[in-house]
């Protein structure tokens, strides 16, 4: 990365960090910044788990697989047990591992935002499907609608430490699944043209989405060349049983070439082992399932590792996103994904608090950094989401906006080379110089470069602070979110392109 030059003043530096929707990307931070320092698994424990995995798909199988996926799997070498449990060989199994998809791009509308999930690549994005929003001034919860969805794509679009949206929260405000799933895809590749994702309660919707993602795209080709949405499939409903509706979602992306984000969520000692190696173990297996079936249908086919054991609070079975054993769970699946070397798809950030407060904060920190510093390629639920997923607020994306750039910031680590251990610098300053680094040259050239500095977070002294009238973090989100809001909508979709898919599908007016 070229380091800036410094152009005069605070205000100037400011100014040089972009329009002041929010800090990043800078010389300091970047979409795919590498982690993977963290591992809690050692390589012996990876091969554990990689082998009990196999052991589940090959011995226990998974039921409830519809005729087209038994008869492919089967044709490949699989078998169907009495009880009718679809059976994988490891042979199987690591054949077509080697044909998973590797090396492709996730693609926004504007190609300046397309992503590379490879190597331990780390970017950021949305998901959840809330269907509450919180006031965090009154604390009223309502339903979420589909204006809301595109508020916080919009939202996604103007922040730049959000690389990716998938679909956010629930349209209740529409009652008829064909007609929002079609809607929530609109609004959100209308409310950015960054790389979006949702998902499809049935494969004829989504056919009939492909049937608009062609007219975005320009054609049939250009689609499967640059396909702007990552469809996320929870084709497995833990433990070991197929979602037959789902299995039709992945062939008809097979057909089309849309990338694919395979999920299973589990919940640790509901769905899954309550021990967390098991929970990785059986999660893992079962993603693994979607890859063999996929790429039998399409080898390689882009598809996203996306196993997701959530964790249990066994004292009362309700879901706890932002426990210490999420991020744990979400670091280790990362480094499965890194074994087999697929791209992954990891939640964190999905805090248990209801409202941005001390809580939330130290929740999404650790989640997100785990995850991050794990080397995971997507980390999803980084934004914005509350209630451990049923619940969000339109001003955490700003406020997470700089969390996400601060946890950039520590997996980024730093460079220790000749010219950073400063030698000649501390001999400047310390023999015949001023005694202090403020206003060296190293210092001025290297301030953008090695720092972050957030757009929201208050560093004032307690003096200063004392005598200010924005005392309140959440207030300035506040503000922030409706200054962003109350700007024009992205107009990256032609009107006239706006206007030929509003006459052929129900979309509605926002």
């Amino acid at each position: 990365m070229q380091q800036r030059k410094r152009s005069g003043g605070r205000a100037a530096r400011r100014q040089s960090r972009g329009d002041g929707a929010g800090s990043g990307p800078t010389a300091a931070i970047w979409p795919g910044i590498k982690g993977g320092r963290y591992a809690p698994l050692s390589q012996v424990e990876i091969g554990m788990i990689d082998r009990t995995a196999m052991r589940i798909l090959e011995e226990i199988g998974i039921k409830r697989a519809t005729p087209h996926c038994i008869q492919t799997i089967c044709a490949a070498g699989g078998s169907l047990t009495d009880d009718g449990r679809l059976l994988m060989p490891e042979t199987l199994v690591r054949d077509v591992l080697q044909t998973a998809g590797r090396g492709f791009s996730l693609c926004g509308l504007d190609p300046v935002h397309d992503i590379d999930p490879s190597s331990s690549r780390t970017h950021f994005g949305t998901s959840g499907a809330a269907v509450h929003i919180i006031d965090s001034l009154t604390g009223q919860i309502r339903d979420t609608t589909l204006r809301d969805l595109y508020d916080m794509a919009r939202l996604a679009q103007q922040l730049p430490n959000i690389h990716m949206f998938q679909r956010t929260v629930v349209a209740r405000d529409i009652a008829d699944p064909r007609e929002m799933d079609l809607n929530t895809l609109y609004a959100c590749l209308k409310g950015t043209s960054k790389p979006t994702g949702t998902s499809f309660g049935a494969p004829e919707t989504m056919e009939e989405a492909v049937q608009m993602l062609t007219m975005i795209a320009g054609g049939p080709d250009a689609l499967r060349a640059r396909p702007p949405v990552c469809v996320s499939t929870c084709f497995i409903v833990p433990p070991l049983t197929f979602a037959e509706e789902a299995l039709g979602v992945i062939e008809c992306a097979a057909k089309h070439g849309i990338p694919l984000k395979l999920v299973s969520a589990g919940q640790a000692g509901a769905t899954s082992p309550a021990p967390l190696a098991g929970a990785v173990a059986q999660q893992t297996a079962e993603v693994l399932a979607g890859i063999v079936y996929v790429n039998l249908l399409n080898p390689g086919h882009p598809a996203t590792f996306g196993a997701l054991p959530f964790v249990s609070d066994l004292r009362t079975g309700a879901m706890s996103g932002g426990s210490a054993e999420q991020g744990l769970l979400m670091a280790a699946c990362a480094q499965m994904a890194r074994f087999y070397d697929i791209p992954c798809a990891v939640s964190a950030g999905m805090t248990d608090s209801k409202l941005p407060d001390f809580q939330a904060g130290y929740e999404k920190g650790y989640t997100e950094l785990l995850a991050s510093l794990a080397g995971a390629n997507l980390i999803y639920e980084a934004a914005g989401m509350y209630g451990s997923l049923l619940g969000a607020s339109l001003e955490s994306f700003v406020l997470d906006n700089d969390l996400i750039g601060s946890v950039m910031r520590a997996t980024r680590g730093f460079e220790v080379t000749e010219e950073t251990l400063s030698l000649e610098t501390i001999r400047d300053v310390c023999v015949g110089g001023a005694g202090h680094y403020l206003g060296h040259v190293q210092t001025i050239t290297r301030m953008e470069s090695d720092y972050f500095y957030p757009a929201l977070a208050d560093r004032r002294p307690p003096q200063e602070w004392s005598a200010a009238t924005d005392k309140d973090l959440l207030e300035r989100a506040r503000l922030r979110t409706r200054e962003l809001l109350a700007r024009p909508g992205p107009d990256h979709i032609p009107s006239d392109l706006d206007r030929a898919i509003r006459e052929r599908f129900p979309i509605r007016s926002l």
